[in-house]
């Protein structure tokens, strides 16, 4: 998704609250939770090495410390979304797993 800003959960917040330190970072990345375009957007802080704020969830400190120990990865874009699209298709099968075993179930309690 390339315009994925309008979709951000932090788009009706007032930006100053997502530039902040200490304990208020912790306020900021709540904001992040569940918000729709969370992988887009710290991936493009990833991406574009944004020194300050939070992004996607993640503090200017704890950005900096996966660059440091990620320093082999050329697209953030792109191993991100990867890791969401495995997560989701396991997700999709467990989920697939679960439905089948509820049914066995029920198919034994009425046999």
């Amino acid at each position: 998704m390339e315009d994925w800003s309008p979709l951000a959960a932090c788009n009706t917040t007032d930006p100053d609250e997502l530039f902040v330190h200490g304990v208020a970072q912790n306020r900021a990345k709540a904001v992040c939770t569940g918000c729709p375009v969370r992988t887009e957007c710290l991936a493009d802080a990833l991406d574009n090495r944004v020194e300050f704020g939070v992004w996607g969830g993640m503090t200017e400190r704890e950005r900096r410390a996966l660059l440091r120990r990620r320093p082999s990865v050329t697209s953030w874009r792109r191993l991100l979304q990867t890791a969401r699209d495995e997560y989701e298709r396991g997700a999709g099968i467990m989920q697939t797993q679960r439905q089948t075993e509820v049914v066995a179930k029920a198919m034994e309690w009425t046999a």
